[in-house]
């Protein structure tokens, strides 16, 4: 693993980019299959939904950083205590509230609309289920990628795109 620690290390927003370019893009293939739908054989259409996850990944990537950076000043203003920065699971708690909080809303309209643009299609219909995720899935997947080394967390929320994309696709076979 020395050489992915080392890669991540050195190449922070391209390796962002890449692990979700491929992990995300494989969430929703693996989802797809999982719903008993096919997958479009459209190359462009994935290869639009690649670059768009890897920008979301960039986009994960600074909301990673800017929000320890919020955690650090909400605690040196007294607004928290410093117990939420030192305690290793309150820190990576209080990181995922707040990233999934006040980002993850942004973020998942922002993805829905690249989606939109890509299927030409216009719409929200469904999003209050992808909404919900924050709550049940993303606070506690993201709790434990916070309380990783920093050079494991953003190819760990890569990796929970996958597992969510099974878990919704199981769930849209059954309604």
């Amino acid at each position: 693993m020395d050489w992915y620690v080392r890669w991540v290390s050195e190449n922070l927003l391209l390796s962002a980019f890449i692990q979700f370019a491929i992990l995300g893009s494989a969430g929703e293939v693996v989802g797809i299959i999982a719903s008993k739908r096919r997958p479009s054989n459209k190359a462009l259409e994935w290869l639009a939904k690649a670059i768009v996850w890897g920008f979301l990944g960039i986009l994960i990537k600074y909301a990673f950083t800017g929000f320890k950076g919020f955690l650090a000043a909400l605690v040196d203003k007294g607004f928290l205590p410093a117990a939420f920065e030192k305690i290793t699971i309150l820190r990576a708690l209080s990181l995922s509230i707040l990233t999934n909080a006040m980002f993850g809303p942004l973020l998942m309209v922002l993805h829905r609309s690249s989606d939109n643009l890509i299927a030409r299609t216009k719409g929200y219909k469904g999003i209050e289920k992808s909404l919900a995720t924050l709550a049940w899935f993303w606070v506690p997947a993201h709790t434990v990628t916070f309380a990783l080394p920093l050079e494991y967390q953003i190819g760990l929320a890569a990796l929970w795109s996958v597992a969510l994309g099974l878990i919704m696709g199981f769930t849209k076979r059954r309604s």
